[in-house]
């Protein structure tokens, strides 16, 4: 293969979708060695990526790059970087806008199938086709072989994991003897959210004989899981740490407990056990961490609240499903976090 080949990946948001690149890059680093990468992203994404050396990651400025002359200031600031071909993981409006431009200067360019006809008939109300949708990691990989770069993605490997004594001081809790079970409560919509008492319930239980370690971000999450943190003692939040740190501390978990959200893709990034809680949205829309085993998805039974999914993204609550999500007891949830740490000592 050419040394010079140089492919750029765009994909601006949100972040588990960012997230959800990350096994994909592996196996297309480790495929082809001698292959540039470059990925277009925010620059608050850019911890997600640290892992990979010789990654360039150019920073999307919404302010910046606003607009159609704004995308055009970002296409003269990219089109002299050596770039063979563009990979669109995004294909949304300003995406396709920017490709636009690369395409008319001879770029080769390729963009993501985003399967929207059949997204609205797995959420659609009525007359739903209930099947599973392609995982999005999948999606991302057959962009790279339209590009003339298959990938097999079934030879993924995860990098080696191991407890950092400093990591363990800096949070608080203990390196040794105790399992570190993540807990991330919450997700960008309400319907993707367990309830937080029910969620309480399950931080008290699993604290007594675990170290819980609580994710967020944003002052009202940071709030609440510094309430958890002081009213249990094996409880810790690390909502004020960068995402970097964060990161950091989930390379390092035994397992967590995740909504349909990005902190679920983010710990199955490193081979950690990802317990996934699904409200209004569902794994069949192709949004389960990567290579997590099916029964450690819980979600609602469809035969009560058969609009589920309801959404791609969780953010419709039907009339008389407000309350749905308390149908999954935080004891079904204990009972399923507690197995598949029995599962993965």
């Amino acid at each position: 293969m050419n040394r010079k080949e140089h492919i750029l990946v765009v994909r601006l948001s949100a972040m588990g979708d960012v997230a959800m690149l990350v096994p994909v890059l592996r196996v297309l680093k480790n495929t082809y060695p001698q292959l540039q990468i470059s990925l277009l992203s925010r620059s608050k994404m850019i911890p997600i990526f640290n892992e990979f050396d010789g990654l360039k990651v150019y920073a999307f400025n919404s302010e910046m790059h606003k607009g159609i002359q704004g995308l055009w200031t970002l296409f003269q600031e990219l089109k002299t970087e050596g770039f063979t071909a563009i990979a669109d993981l995004h294909y949304v409006l300003r995406s396709r806008i920017l490709c636009l431009f690369f395409k008319g200067f001879g770029f080769k360019v390729k963009h993501l199938h985003k399967n929207r006809k059949a997204k609205k008939a797995l959420t659609r109300a009525t007359g739903k086709n209930f099947s599973p949708l392609p995982p999005v990691h999948y999606a991302y990989a057959d962009v790279f072989r339209k590009l003339g770069y298959p990938i097999d993605l079934s030879t993924h490997e995860f990098p080696e994991r191991s407890v950092q004594k400093s990591t363990a001081n800096l949070i608080g809790c203990s390196a040794e003897n105790q399992k570190w079970i993540g807990i991330a409560p919450f997700a960008a919509h309400a319907g993707k959210c367990y309830p937080l008492d029910y969620m309480q319930q399950v931080v008290s239980y699993l604290q007594t004989a675990h170290q819980v370690i609580l994710f967020g971000g944003g002052s009202q999450e940071e709030a609440q899981l510094a309430r958890w943190a002081a009213a249990y003692k094996n409880t810790h939040s690390v909502a004020r740490f960068s995402l970097a740190k964060q990161v950091e501390v989930m390379a390092q978990l035994d397992l967590m407990l995740a909504m349909d959200s990005a902190n679920g893709h983010l710990a199955a990034n490193f081979g950690v056990p990802v317990v996934t809680l699904w409200g209004m949205t569902h794994p069949f829309l192709g949004f389960k961490p990567f290579q997590q085993p099916e029964e450690q998805q819980l979600f609602l039974d469809r035969t009560v609240y058969p609009k589920i999914p309801t959404s791609v993204f969780g953010n419709k609550i039907p009339k008389g499903y407000e309350n749905a999500f308390r149908s999954l007891a935080p004891k079904t949830v204990i009972e399923k976090v507690l197995a598949v740490l029995e599962q993965n000592p």
